[in-house]
């Protein structure tokens, strides 16, 4: 490649080379670098369109112009080229020099050299997270009585009423999805991760549902929809219904403040074009693909967007009450929540922040041993420089909302927040290019929110990740995640055995398996293997995949009985019980049990590869939530982790 457009990349956090799955130099053709440079705003389509950038770099240098943030950790100075000011957060005002190491954390103003910008202080850590358990739920999977089709935030409070003294409960990404239909299964697709999605509310247990007259009720209650036929969750079934009873509970709701907060009303706004043109916001009249014209302020006013924040206001009360109850029952963690990697870009997120987004790009994942075309994931992802210049305002929205309901935050592929492996238009997964964001500022941030909501984080960092991801998330006392099935010796063994529960990292969130992943049950009947060789997902003959799935339980087994956990005599549910007690062995400072395993479940929520040939997030557990919460296989359970504290 060009020395200047190397050169040029390297300036904007653009790679032009990465190591593969085989640790392997790769090198990014220049198509790539270029197209990716000009989702940047940066001209590279000839020699002398590199050379105006570079000089402006160069420029830009030598005027010392600072970037739109800059991100310092407490205690931390900075020289500054000439004398300024610092406004705090509080409104007092210091001059100074440079940036001084005594200012408290968060979000002040640097006016310095005709310039001012976002000045953040940020925590050098977290504060240690507690040594606890918990469960984790998909929430969508529970079943009760008095919900409407998938689990709710009625039956989240109940669950975590007898969780058995638990000290936390990790769910799926409960992030917005578009109000159309049909409606998307996918938790990890949302069309917002700033809001909450409607499907989860409980009908009954609103204000205005408890101020309804007996008739209303009876309509109400008469749109409860039926069980399916295949026994699956109906999305799209589930939101018709309740979106029909809300509409009828609406009159009831009172007035609805449309000015107190602008970025729900705004988020009220697409939801109500979105009813009227079609969920993808790119397909509206022209006039309406931003949301800054004068005809969105037109649509502002309308009545719908009352309704949309209503419903809002209504998650916000009934995520509230969940929380209250994780507070009752002394868990020191609470509920945590999940952050999707990104947001589909049709939907509200992509309209709204569409200025901080890279428009076209596809966020995804080079070429590796499982996916050797690469992974096209059809996410929007953040533009560095543009959260730079505007002072990560959206970044810092989202958390904050998110933290509101929240006593941590588990952050789905973390690494993410170092870079991002970004696919242009037009171009294939394995033509894309990783683009750098500034970790600094990423994972300061995300710090600086959690310790004002008193949250632990926990980052998704399974596969091949690199060394410094790792080494940062201890340093700031965020923690990685350790999953029994990937938990092995894998640079001294050329077996790669299971580690002992004794090797287990520290700093780590410590479970079975994920949603991604065989349950318990299913790995000792190797049913991964059999569901994908009938879908006809398997890499290699059956026979083998066979082979290597009964040779990888035995090893399993094997560390059990080195344990001391199980018998050559063992049944599986004693077998399950045992996984779970070497989890409670292990020194990782929180440890999560999923009803999946817990329960026996055969299949897993979410088969990666498939779309409709699986039933992908639609699967309710088999036993009832009424059953759930006093299951003699829950209280073994609770009872071995809880042993641990």
């Amino acid at each position: 490649m060009d020395a200047q457009l190397t050169a040029l990349a390297e300036a904007h956090g653009v790679a032009t080379w990465y190591e593969d799955w085989h640790r392997e130099r790769k090198d990014v053709s220049a198509e790539s670098v270029i197209g990716v440079l000009g989702l940047l705003g940066v001209d590279a389509s000839d020699p002398a369109a590199i050379e105006r950038e570079l000089a402006a770099i160069e420029e830009a240098r030598k005027h010392h112009q600072l970037p739109g943030t800059v991100v310092v950790r407490q205690g931390d100075t900075r020289e500054l080229a000439e004398p300024g000011e610092i406004l705090l957060e509080d409104g007092a005002t210091r001059e100074v020099t440079g940036v001084p190491g005594d200012l408290p954390l968060g979000w002040h103003r640097l006016r310095t050299g005709g310039q001012e910008v976002t000045l953040v202080v940020v925590p050098v850590e977290l504060p240690e997270p507690p040594e606890t358990w918990g469960w984790m739920l998909q929430l969508y999977s529970l079943r009760s009585a008095a919900s409407w089709g998938l689990g709710d935030l009625g039956d989240l409070r109940t669950f975590v009423e007898h969780s058995h003294g638990a000290g936390l409960v990790l769910l799926n990404p409960l992030h917005a999805v578009t109000p159309t239909l049909p409606v998307p299964a996918s938790p990890y697709s949302p069309s917002s991760r700033r809001f909450a999605n409607p499907l989860y509310l409980r009908v009954a247990d609103t204000e205005a549902y408890a101020r309804a007259g007996d008739e209303l009720r009876a309509r109400v209650d008469a749109l409860k929809p039926a069980p399916t036929a295949d026994g699956l969750i109906d999305y799209s079934a589930v939101w018709a219904a309740k979106r029909a009873a809300l509409e009828l509970l609406w009159p009831l709701a009172g007035e609805v403040d449309l000015d107190a907060d602008p970025g729900l009303t705004d988020f009220a706004t697409f939801c109500v074009l979105a009813e009227r043109h079609g969920a993808n916001w790119q397909e509206w009249p022209a006039e309406l693909r931003r949301p800054d014209t004068p005809e969105v302020a037109a649509a502002r006013k309308d009545e719908r967007v009352g309704f949309h924040v209503w419903l809002q206001q209504l998650l916000n009360q009934q995520l509230d009450a969940a929380n209250d109850a994780a507070r009752e029952q002394g868990m020191p963690v609470g509920i945590v929540h999940d952050l999707a990697v990104g947001i589909d870009p049709s939907g509200a997120d992509g309209w709204l922040l569409q200025d901080v987004l890279a428009a076209g790009v596809h966020a995804g994942a080079p070429p590796d041993a499982f996916n050797q075309l690469g992974q096209d994931w059809g996410l929007a992802a953040w533009r560095p420089d543009q959260l730079i210049e505007t002072g990560y305002a959206a970044y810092r929205d989202m958390l904050r909302r998110i933290f509101r309901h929240a006593g941590g935050l588990r952050v789905d592929h973390v690494a993410g927040l170092w870079r991002l492996w970004w696919v242009p238009p037009g171009m294939g997964p394995a033509e894309g290019t990783y683009v750098h964001y500034d970790p600094e500022a990423m994972l300061g941030i995300l710090a600086l929110e959690a310790t004002r909501a008193g949250a632990v984080v926990i980052g998704e960092d399974l596969g091949t990740v690199q060394p410094v991801v790792t080494k940062t998330l201890e340093r700031m006392n965020m923690l990685g995640s350790a999953v029994l099935w990937f938990t092995r010796d894998y640079e001294n063994d050329p077996d790669e055995n299971y580690l002992p529960a004794a090797d287990y990292p520290r700093n780590a969130l410590a479970s079975i398996s994920t949603h991604d992943l065989p349950t318990a049950a299913g790995f000792l009947a190797g049913e991964q293997v059999r569901v994908r060789a009938e879908l006809g997902q398997l890499a290699g003959p059956v026979e083998e995949e066979r082979a290597y799935a009964e040779k990888d339980r035995a090893k399993l087994l094997a560390r059990l009985t080195e344990e001391g956990l199980i018998t050559a005599d063992s049944t599986p549910d004693e077998i399950i019980v045992a996984m779970h007690a070497f989890l409670a062995r292990t020194p990782s400072r929180l440890v999560t049990a999923a009803l999946y395993d817990v329960l026996g479940e055969l299949d897993q929520p979410n088969l990666p590869g498939t779309t409709d040939e699986y039933p992908n997030w639609r699967m309710p557990l088999k036993t009832p939530l009424e059953q759930i919460v006093d299951d003699p296989r829950m209280r073994r359970v609770a009872q071995v982790l809880g042993a641990r504290s």
